[in-house]
């Protein structure tokens, strides 16, 4: 994909998930999504077929964070660490940036959808991350073995699904950062070498 493509995507995308947090889904026109993100209408259809057509992009606007999360890991850090870091900060960005209305939508379509899995799609800069960490951690000796890279992406994976999904389910009576920094070390035990 071209960058400029990618950057105009990217554009809307972001800013139709700002609006939708701050308006609600209902309440946000595809107008004002063309109006705030610079582009033209022409541009909005050219991507996407409507505004619902957005609700499948919230894997991308994660996947933008952790590009920049990749930046900010310490290499040296033990593979769990980085782990955790990493959900610590999209579970706060998920808090403080994205309608529990729309995750759960956004969930929910997943799972009655016949095409694109969005959140299963390996080619994601989600899984490369976690490959690469988990990888090394392996080979470093701090994660087991036993298991494959794969099994325990999966694991990783399946594990933050589950919080997204209890606290959506909950209704966010409770901090999904917080709980998840509580209860992912044991989910994730079983990696530890």
């Amino acid at each position: 994909m071209a960058k400029k493509t990618r950057n105009t995507r990217g554009r809307i995308v972001s800013v139709a998930w700002k609006l939708f947090y701050e308006q609600g889904y209902e309440d946000t026109t595809v107008e004002e999504i063309i109006a705030q993100s610079h582009t033209s209408k022409g541009s909005f259809y050219h991507y996407f077929d409507g505004k619902d057509a957005l609700l499948s992009t919230l894997s991308l606007l994660f996947d933008e964070k952790y590009e920049e999360l990749r930046d900010t890991l310490d290499p040296d850090a033990p593979a769990m660490q980085q782990l955790l870091y990493l959900n610590a900060e999209l579970f706060g960005m998920i808090e403080n940036s994205i309608s529990m209305e729309l995750l759960a939508r956004l969930l929910s379509t997943q799972l009655t959808t016949n095409g694109e899995k969005h959140l299963l799609d390996h080619s994601r800069v989600y899984y490369k991350l976690l490959r690469a960490i988990i990888s090394k951690g392996q080979e470093k000796g701090e994660l087991t073995s036993c298991m494959s890279v794969s099994e325990m992406v999966k694991l990783y994976a399946l594990s933050e699904r589950a919080l997204m999904y209890d606290w959506c389910l909950c209704g966010g009576e409770y901090s999904l950062k917080a709980y998840a920094a509580q209860v992912l070390p044991a989910f994730l035990s079983a990696l530890n070498a």
